[in-house]
């Protein structure tokens, strides 16, 4: 069974087997670039969702913080559900089954929006196609229940030594193209970013049926990975909670305190994805140089003291810049924290693994959304912020705990084709 400084479990993870996925990546990295173009035509669509959304919501509908805050966690509870099934189905039933799922979901809740902007459509859509924002562009927070499926072909098609370079390589295009959608929505009003991002996101769908993915069946109810899944999970859990308590609510902090309006927002929301986009690129080093426990804990734990300032200095610039710089200390060490979770488990359980792992971080941050929204209704807006920095603090212990001794990777190829 694997665990967390186990030297044998990653030397067997990075060989590469003449019929496996790897191998299949080597010898053929078109299949690479069709799962690209995929995730890419999503990105763009998250983008333009991520902002158009809550001003469709606030400004639109005038509804409440509260009414945003309930349509978010009920989209991350339903993310959670959907990502766990996708991602059993993905082991047991088949990757491409799975993808096709996901895949159909985000323009399908889109096209929801287009044809009603009722409260109980929007709430419907935001369900459908995971309006959970408690992520970063590319972080899974719009259409998230595709995230463990497409993490686990990553996975899939590369070897352990470059998992982190394509993780990253990956994450870096899903944000600067979400990052563009986002700015896009300065030229088109809030009900044509729905138009818009349905069209795109379904333009990537024959990409589905061309992909050459090597099936993997796992055993439906054996988990030999069990404990470091479970280790994940708990640290999961706890960035749900840091996630849900805040990062949804950033767009609506600068709408509700400063009153700032959708076109210069737009422009922020495609600064502070291009610079989260850039940071991924830096998560190769990170792990040569730090391994992934120290990593995390460095670039999310100043993140975390960052914005514990932002609600008591009330500074429209620094608030800003910390708007700018978190995203990108937050995301910067997720694809060495990838690589280890997929490095930790077997290649037939890690749909389940990412599955449940998104099923505790978006479940606890469901419950965050809820609590968030009626502190912005009750202007207690700072104390979802001192939370999260003391939650932060907690998960790097428990990062320390658990993964302390995980023996950091050898040094890889700088990041190159």
């Amino acid at each position: 069974m694997p665990t967390s400084d186990s030297k044998n479990d990653k030397q067997a993870n990075s060989q590469v087997n003449p019929g496996s996925p790897s191998a299949l990546a080597a010898n053929d990295p078109l299949q690479m670039t069709f799962l690209a173009i995929f995730r890419i035509t999503r990105s763009i669509a998250a983008g333009l969702i991520a902002i158009a959304f809550p001003y469709l919501v606030l400004t639109t509908r005038h509804e409440s913080a509260a009414s945003l805050g309930f349509i978010y966690a009920s989209a991350s509870l339903a993310t959670a559900v959907f990502g766990f099934f996708i991602g059993h189905l993905a082991d047991t039933w088949g990757r491409r089954k799975a993808l096709i799922i996901a895949g159909l979901m985000l323009p399908l809740s889109s096209a929801i929006v287009i044809f009603s902007e009722s409260l109980p459509a929007l709430f419907i859509a935001s369900i459908v196609g995971g309006y959970s924002a408690t992520g970063s562009l590319m972080g899974g927070g719009v259409g998230g229940a595709a995230q463990p499926i497409q993490s686990a072909l990553i996975a899939d098609l590369t070897t352990g030594e470059r998992r982190t370079f394509f993780f990253s390589i990956f994450s870096f295009m899903s944000g600067v193209f979400a990052s563009l959608g986002a700015l896009l929505v300065r030229a088109v009003t809030v009900q044509e970013a729905f138009i818009v991002a349905t069209l795109i996101s379904a333009a990537g769908l024959p990409l589905m049926f061309v992909l050459k993915l090597v099936e993997t069946r796992g055993s439906r109810g054996h988990l030999p990975s069990r404990i470091v899944i479970g280790k994940f999970t708990l640290t999961g859990a706890l960035n749900g909670l840091t996630q849900g308590l805040v990062t949804p609510f950033l767009i609506p902090f600068f709408v509700i305190v400063y009153h700032l309006p959708k076109a210069q927002m737009s422009v922020y929301g495609f600064a502070s994805g291009m610079l989260a986009s850039f940071s991924l690129l830096t998560a190769p080093r990170f792990e040569r140089r730090l391994g992934f426990v120290k990593s995390i804990s460095f670039t999310r734990g100043l993140g975390a003291g960052l914005l514990v300032l932002m609600p008591l200095l009330r500074y429209f610039p620094f608030a800003m810049l910390v708007y700018l710089l978190t995203p990108a200390l937050r995301v910067a060490a997720q694809p060495t924290q990838q690589t280890a979770l997929t490095d930790m488990v077997n290649p037939e359980e890690r749909g389940r693994a990412l599955g449940v792992n998104q099923v505790a971080r978006l479940t606890c941050s469901s419950g965050a959304v809820a609590f968030t929204g009626a502190m912005f209704n009750a202007e207690d807006i700072g104390i979802p912020f001192y939370l999260y920095g003391a939650i932060t603090a907690l998960n790097i212990y428990f990062y320390f705990r658990f993964f302390g001794a995980t023996v950091t990777r050898p040094p890889a190829p700088e990041l190159e084709p």
